[in-house]
């Protein structure tokens, strides 16, 4: 099929590779400007546009599409489909109609489960235990279009975001060619009205470990929000990011207590196991190896002061 791949971040790299290997013509490939990055601040392209220079593919970068030259180029490309992943703009009715089978987007939940911009984080923070993704025919709501075709994948108690935004990468890439591969002739079903909940973007406000919570929420904030923005806690006067936990089979103590030598902290409620840990300026480490650098003894509380 003639495809317009409209993608920005990491993880639409995978699909836009496979529709490409899968002998599809991408016409064009549309993403995010370059952004100013990295100590110097100079502009650095998306993981999408520097894949799509790599492989030869035409990349265009417009601001928004309000101006009509950008519509009418848009349309000029006479694609039969445009795959959307992560774009990062929200598409004028104009363009969701321009291509001949209209505008699929690829979405990282089990819709109406989760439509908006943070859904792999929210799955994992409310303990869900099945997520997805869909591929869906685009209309003017957000992420409220008919779905083509739903894979899902269990979320385990080892998941963390990181780990859970790979595998649903592939998933997605999987499905889309699923759906290209048959001309986009799948039924649409319109989504069902009950279960709808919204992915609010994380706000780095909620990073910060309330240790007088339950270890299973505890677990899953350290999980859900690894490794971006990563949640923290101050101890022993140090800002410390928690990137990997797992709810501990025991353990009792003070909120916020460290319980042994291997990093097992209480929680308001049973007690989490710490296994990767990242001080300011250092690499992450697990246990051993940050204790070595950092030693923190039994009866040292984490959230012993705010960050200042």
């Amino acid at each position: 099929m003639r495809v317009i791949f409209m993608g920005t971040p990491e993880f639409s790299v995978p699909i836009l590779q496979g529709i490409v290997d899968a002998g599809h013509e991408v016409c064009a490939v549309y993403c995010q400007p370059p952004r100013p990055a990295g100590r110097g601040k100079k502009d650095r392209p998306s993981p999408v546009q520097k894949t799509a220079e790599a492989l030869g593919l035409p990349v265009r970068h417009p601001v928004n599409f309000k101006d009509q030259a950008d519509r009418d180029a848009f349309a000029a490309l006479d694609a039969d489909v445009a795959v959307v992943v992560a774009y990062g703009l929200i598409l004028p009715q104009a363009l969701l109609d321009a291509p001949a089978k209209g505008c699929l987007n690829i979405h990282a939940s089990l819709l109406p489960r989760w439509r908006g911009a943070a859904p792999i984080h929210r799955a994992i923070l409310a303990g869900d235990t099945e997520t997805g993704v869909c591929v869906m025919q685009m209309e003017a709501g957000l992420d409220t279009g008919p779905v083509l075709l739903t894979v899902r994948t269990n979320i385990s108690n080892q998941d963390t975001t990181a780990i859970l935004h790979d595998r649903l990468s592939l998933l997605g890439r999987d499905a889309i060619l699923t759906v290209l591969a048959d001309g986009v002739s799948a039924q649409a079903v319109p989504q069902p009205e009950e279960g709808v909940t919204y992915a609010a973007k994380i706000d780095k406000a909620e990073a910060v470990v309330d240790w007088t919570r339950p270890a299973v929420e505890v677990d899953r904030q350290i999980r859900g929000l690894s490794p971006f923005p990563g949640a923290w806690s101050m101890v022993e006067g140090q800002r410390v990011k928690l990137l990997l936990s797992r709810v501990a089979d025991h353990g009792t103590g003070a909120a916020g207590e460290v319980l042994n030598d291997a990093l097992r902290v209480a929680c308001g409620e049973g007690a989490v196991d710490l296994l990767k840990l990242q001080r300011a300026g250092k690499g992450v480490m697990e246990p051993e190896d940050f204790l070595r650098g950092f030693p923190l003894t039994k009866g040292v509380e984490f959230g012993d002061a705010e960050e200042g």
